[in-house]
């Protein structure tokens, strides 16, 4: 193999496009939008820089050794700055939670909740970390082509209850209802519900734990430009705002790709960034194999999707740190509206991320930039008109930031506007307007979620949040990593 395609310049796009220009693989990104980055996007508005997600960064090392593929040090284009606590948790009762790896903090915050769950946490993580052993650093770079791969898989993911879900893991060992919560939340970062999203993702745990938190100086655009900054040092070609109309293909093999503009190019493979039904639907409508595959994809279940609300304020907040999640008065009840019945609830939990208390840069000075998100039904769930809903919905979410954390939020807004599901829709073709592709239930994960690489047409692959080993950016650098080592194989 001499020349890739890949279509998305996503994080996941843009991991694989560096490891196969690493590998001297003539490697052209095509990205339909004005900047690259894809969930990743950033805007600029008034002074204050604003990204659009993703914001939590853990497992800095599989970012690092996509420079180290070629000798180069990650810290030339980006700086990675550590965030403490992970997160603040907070409940409607006033209880804040502080989540950190700092074992003796930790240990003191679950005390205030319950002392006799301290024992039954450190059980917990050391559940977690099998889970990573063998969910992440085994399977989780490794493509499942066929069922015997997932057969061999079997006996670990039984061993670890793979079947059952994170939140009744978590249960087993902890029994202070708000620590459960605390502990299971991470799969909602990933589009899961951690009532029924496999158990095996309380890796996530371990992750962060090792790992650490972390935030791009610059915000997360920063770490996309430091990516793209890297790959065309090496070489590789990077073509933006020309949405790709669809992958050519001849017999059982994809030839290249024709964008909207009329530009064509050639290649020996081509890999898929983009959204996986937008692919098999749009992209490839002269394929029979590709639109049977469709057929199968409209019947699986997708995450939900988001509302996010920017705001930028005038004052400075360090009593607010980083990560925020605001619990609403329902856990369980508010999830299952979300993922099972398709109702945007009364009550909200919220994710708020406040980037200016750790780089004052993203605002004016004296000013800060947060953004505040909440989880929602995706549009085949909840089919209404957002531009109705949205600002009803942006009230209500500001409106519950300034009760518990900023008063007088509403005097303070500079400037402000929404993400709603239909912009995921329209900017990014998610199916559904879903923020996280498929929904990450063991009967959607490793074999059963869409493949590495296409099962008819052997030179078009597939990397990001559709295929194994599912979203987030660990998980989608990790797809990149199991995607590149087909391609390679495929020389």
């Amino acid at each position: 193999m001499k020349s890739a395609i890949v279509i998305g310049a996503g994080f996941g796009g843009l991991a694989l496009a560096i490891r196969l220009q690493s590998a001297g693989i003539a490697t052209t990104i095509v990205e339909s939008r004005d900047k690259p980055g894809g969930r990743a996007y950033y805007w600029e508005r008034d002074g204050f820089t604003f990204d659009a997600g993703p914001t939590v960064i853990t497992d800095p090392a599989c970012l690092q050794e996509l420079w180290a593929l070629t000798g180069r040090d990650m810290a030339e284009d980006v700086t990675l700055e550590p965030v403490t606590p992970f997160y603040r948790l907070n409940w409607v009762d006033g209880t804040n939670f502080d989540y950190t790896n700092d074992e003796a903090l930790l240990q003191r915050e679950i005390g205030k909740l319950n002392p006799a769950d301290i024992a039954g946490y450190h059980k917990f993580l050391e559940y977690a970390e099998g889970v990573y052993r063998e969910g992440y650093e085994k399977l989780g770079h490794v493509a499942f082509l066929d069922f015997a791969s997932m057969i061999k898989a079997a006996p670990a993911l039984a061993k670890y209850q793979a079947w059952r879900s994170v939140y009744s893991i978590v249960s087993k060992y902890v029994q202070n209802e708000k620590l459960r919560e605390a502990l299971s939340f991470h799969t909602l970062l990933v589009g899961g519900n951690p009532m029924t999203t496999s158990a095996i993702y309380a890796l996530i745990h371990k992750l962060e734990r090792d790992g650490g938190v972390w935030f791009a100086r610059g915000g997360t655009n920063r770490l996309i430009a430091g990516l793209v900054a890297h790959f065309q040092r090496i070489g590789g070609t990077l073509r933006l705002g020309d949405p790709v109309a669809s992958i050519e293909t001849l017999g059982d093999r994809a030839t290249g790709v024709r964008c909207a503009s009329g530009w064509e190019a050639q290649a020996d493979a081509v890999a898929a960034n983009s959204d996986i039904m937008h692919t098999y639907r749009d992209l490839l409508s002269g394929s029979r194999s590709a639109q049977r595959t469709k057929a199968r994809l409209e019947r699986k279940s997708y995450s939900p999707s988001l509302f996010v609300v920017h705001f930028g304020i005038k004052g400075t907040w360090p009593g607010i740190p980083h990560h925020m999640i605001l619990f609403g008065p329902r856990y369980k009840e508010l999830l299952a509206d979300i993922y099972d019945h398709g109702v945007l609830a009364q009550d909200f939990s919220l994710y708020l991320h406040h980037p200016t208390v750790t780089d004052p840069s993203l605002a004016p000075e004296g000013h800060s930039t947060f953004y505040a998100l909440a989880p929602v039904p995706h549009m085949g769930k909840f089919p209404v008109d957002w531009n109705e809903v949205g600002p009803i919905l942006e009230k209500r979410i500001l409106d519950e930031v300034g009760r518990r954390l900023i008063p007088d939020i509403h005097d303070r807004i500079v400037t402000k506007f929404s993400y709603a599901p239909n912009d995921f829709a329209t900017d990014l073709k998610a199916h559904l307007g879903s923020a996280f592709s498929l929904e990450p239930v063991l009967t959607q994960s490793a074999y059963f979620r869409v493949h590495n690489r296409d099962d008819h047409i052997p030179n078009l692959y597939f990397v990001g949040a559709g295929t194994h080993p599912g979203a987030g950016i660990p998980g989608v650098v990790g797809s990149a990593k199991a995607t590149a080592a087909l391609m390679m194989a495929a020389r």
